[in-house]
């Protein structure tokens, strides 16, 4: 019984995710829920994005404020983000360099399953120009 319980809440907060364009952080998201008419716990929403997180099934990115955010990932590849410290926009970007380097730094210390998240923030384009 508790197995469907969380499958329910999972799906849940996936199809809230899927209502919203861009990151999210996981109190709008709880309130988007609730304000549709959905009964789930702000802890669960918490854990929920854990484990999708977990599942690569959601990118996340942190804001300078140390503050989480989420969104359903939209390629199904590793990928990283550049984002804006003003207004949020994040652009998804492909860094093979990253990953080589990564791979070689693993490598020379013994490390194996290697797991990495890169978090680039700047001001974009839009916001420099206001």
């Amino acid at each position: 019984m508790t197995s469907t319980r969380n499958t329910a809440q999972r799906r849940e907060v996936i199809s809230a995710l899927s209502q919203v364009q861009g990151f999210v952080s996981a109190q709008d998201l709880h309130g988007l829920i609730t304000k549709n008419g959905g009964a789930i716990a702000l802890a669960t929403v918490y854990t929920q994005l854990k484990k999708l997180a977990e599942g690569d099934d959601v990118d996340l990115v942190m804001t300078d404020r140390g503050e989480t955010l989420y969104r359903r990932c939209v390629i199904d590849i590793h990928h990283h983000h550049l984002a804006c410290r003003v207004c949020g926009a994040t652009v998804e970007v492909d860094a093979p360099d990253l990953e080589l380097w990564a791979n070689e730094i693993a490598a020379k210390h013994g490390y194996r399953d290697l797991r990495h998240v890169l978090e680039l923030n700047g001001i974009c384009p839009t916001c420099q120009s206001h």
